[in-house]
């Protein structure tokens, strides 16, 4: 589905087909957050794959690294350990709150939205559950899986990290870890649904509804209820 909004000047897209090193991805995207700040930079949505690594965010717990077979790079967002690899869309994205209401709790809500209405044209019907953070959906056995995960940190008003979607990872891969530390629940991926796994698909459905999120951006009163009402 098109989004009837056009898409923001004040906001680069971009694209890198080729896998980046994760220190190199994290210097850039700081980098870009401080421009940002300062006045010298437009907000940014960078689409991207790593190689196979875990990263650990703020709350990762040493036990739930269970076999290190990939780099383990320390992340500085919130959440445990996640893995990262090929067939995974990776979304780093840095938006300047300042601007948009300051209110990160907003953000990660329509992050998730945005997530799942993507998903959605490719065939993959997701959802948010309660009390568990990322994307989840029913996986061919009927159990619920997740598809999608999260983890934000915001400086100066300015948002770094962003979201992966498992397009068609090896998800063998995510076993050397407890994901996000949730152990109950197993991880799928378009591939393994039987949706449209292709990257470039995602990358316009993504594209097609980042207006639809960027203007949903602002600080939403007393409760996400009135926000989600008002749009």
């Amino acid at each position: 589905m098109v989004d009837p909004l056009p898409f923001p000047d004040q906001v680069e897209w971009r694209v890198d087909a080729a896998p980046v090193d994760y220190p190199e991805a994290l210097a850039d995207m700081e980098a870009r957050a401080a421009a940002i700040h300062a006045g010298d930079a437009r907000e940014r949505v960078w689409l991207l794959v790593h190689p196979p690594l875990y990263t650990a965010g703020t709350s990762a717990d040493p036990a739930e690294l269970i076999d290190p077979r990939f780099p383990v790079h320390d992340a500085g967002r919130g959440g445990r350990y996640t893995y990262h690899g090929p067939g995974q869309r990776i979304g780093y994205l840095n938006i300047d709150l300042s601007a948009r209401g300051k209110d990160v709790r907003n953000f990660v809500h329509h992050l998730e939205g945005w997530m799942i209405a993507a998903l959605g044209d490719l065939g993959i019907a997701a959802r948010r559950a309660d009390g568990r953070i990322g994307i989840w959906t029913d996986d061919a056995q009927g159990r619920e899986a997740k598809i999608g995960a999260l983890g934000i940190r915001v400086r100066r008003w300015v948002t770094l990290h962003g979201f992966s979607i498992n397009v068609d990872p090896d998800l063998s891969h995510f076993g050397g870890i407890v994901p996000c530390g949730i152990s109950d629940y197993p991880v799928t991926s378009i591939a393994a649904l039987g949706g449209n796994a292709s990257m470039a698909a995602l990358d316009v459905a993504l594209r097609s509804h980042f207006p639809s999120f960027l203007s949903r951006l602002s600080r939403c009163g007393s409760g996400l209820e009135q926000c989600e009402a008002a749009r």
